[in-house]
């Protein structure tokens, strides 16, 4: 379904994607792990075409999105759903109208159906009864799940999922990822998230696929990560303190 090829970008300079090339198929669940700060979700933006490369392509289908105009590209995305990382409510809003934001804003749905599709995917998300409170009334976790409810209300074919659990305690993150699962058997999505979240990565991931200095260096089963060989990888999933990333890095100098 998406195919990146030789995607270089960067920025002020730096160079945040180096030729990287990735595959993901259809109906699967990828996750791409990395530090933070490594470029996973600019590599995200790149996907959903709101940002372009400065060379490389990005194939949605077979079609390059980084040849698209804009009103080409509005088209693409409907493809898509994105749950972003602070799930991103608009605080002025109510559920009802965050949830429906695209039907609202995008297409001429009476507002009774609206309203309907709205509770469909609020239910899908274990939530009900929230339509007219803001999204200050609810806690971290409840608003992660009404931006998925967001996301999926057009009923994408590809979801995008940018730190899913990072902001929540460790049993909101469990049930967040036990979500992601669901609509991904549920809608029968592809899937994409980008964390250096390892217990979410090992659980959601039907392939795991390492971003560093701006390449893919490591594309496995969860199986096959763990028990890797290679020294890049072993310390970022093993979170160690020494090894090759962390090399030449003075940290008593920075305490």
């Amino acid at each position: 379904m998406i195919e990146i090829i030789n995607v270089s970008k960067s920025f002020d300079g730096h160079k945040e994607l180096d030729n990287l090339n990735l595959n993901i198929k259809t109906g699967e669940s990828t996750v791409i792990i990395g530090r933070s700060g490594c470029g996973k979700s600019v590599l995200l933006k790149h996907i959903i075409g709101l940002l372009k490369p400065d060379s490389g392509h990005v194939l949605i289908d077979g079609k390059d999105i980084t040849r698209m105009d804009e009103k080409e590209l509005s088209a693409v995305r409907l493809k898509f759903g994105m749950l972003f990382q602070g799930a991103a409510l608009f605080d002025s809003l109510n559920i009802l109208e965050n949830v429906g934001f695209a039907l609202i804003e995008h297409t001429n749905t009476p507002r009774a159906d609206i309203i309907k599709r709205v509770k469909e995917s609020l239910t899908l998300v274990g939530l009900k009864d929230i339509e007219y409170k803001k999204p200050a009334e609810l806690s971290g976790g409840m608003r992660k799940r009404v931006g998925l409810a967001r996301a999926i209300l057009v009923r994408p074919e590809i979801m995008l999922y940018d730190e899913p659990t990072t902001g929540v305690d460790p049993i909101m993150g469990d049930s967040i990822n036990d979500l992601i699962i669901k609509l991904h058997t549920k809608l029968n999505v592809t899937s994409i998230a980008v964390t250096h979240d390892m217990i979410s990565a090992y659980k959601i991931a039907d392939r795991v696929a390492m971003l560093y200095n701006g390449k893919i260096v490591a594309d496995g089963t969860p199986d096959e990560i763990k028990n890797t060989k290679d020294p890049i990888v072993r310390q970022f999933i093993t979170g160690a303190g020494t090894g090759p990333i962390t090399e030449g890095i003075d940290f008593e100098h920075l305490v």
